[in-house]
């Protein structure tokens, strides 16, 4: 989306998938193709959102990558019920470690953390969600109960 214009998005997924880069299965197209169509209906949103937790940044510079992990992770959160948050927010974290430039885990872990907070009036929790059990504003950090486990992030 960053690099082309819309009406074109339907010609780059197909030289995506054509490229021969990578092998898909048909089911593998059908859910690549699908997700990238509804976070591209959200990205108003889900800008907007990102907009108001990012702090001493504004979206138009930050780099591409990081937007677009973002943009990803940010959607999972919100609006994908089949992924939970700590999966999404762990999987993007990685993907900004591999593609991204030094420290953008980091960065894209604290935006998510901060992205979470808005979950639970987006969607409805899910039994892998346990609400937040504490927010210590000294340190900064939000401790959440999953399952027998007990999860703190910085905030």
């Amino acid at each position: 989306m960053e690099f082309n214009d819309p009406a074109e998005m339907e010609e780059q997924v197909q030289l995506f998938f054509d490229s021969g880069d990578l092998t898909v299965t048909e089911k593998d197209r059908d859910y690549i193709t699908g997700k990238c169509i509804k976070i591209v209906e959200k990205i108003p949103e889900i800008d907007s959102l990102l907009d108001e937790k990012l702090e001493g940044w504004k979206i138009s510079r930050l780099p591409k990558v990081d937007l677009t992990i973002l943009r990803l992770g940010t959607y999972e959160i919100l609006y994908d019920e089949d992924v939970p948050t700590g999966v999404a927010i762990n999987e993007a974290v990685e993907l900004g470690k591999k593609f991204g430039e030094d420290g953008s885990g980091a960065f894209i872990n604290g935006v998510l953390a901060g992205v979470t907070g808005k979950e639970r009036s987006a969607r409805p929790a899910s039994a892998g969600d346990a609400p937040a059990e504490g927010k210590d504003p000294r340190s900064g950090s939000v401790s959440e109960r999953k399952g027998e486990t007990y999860i703190t992030r910085r905030i």
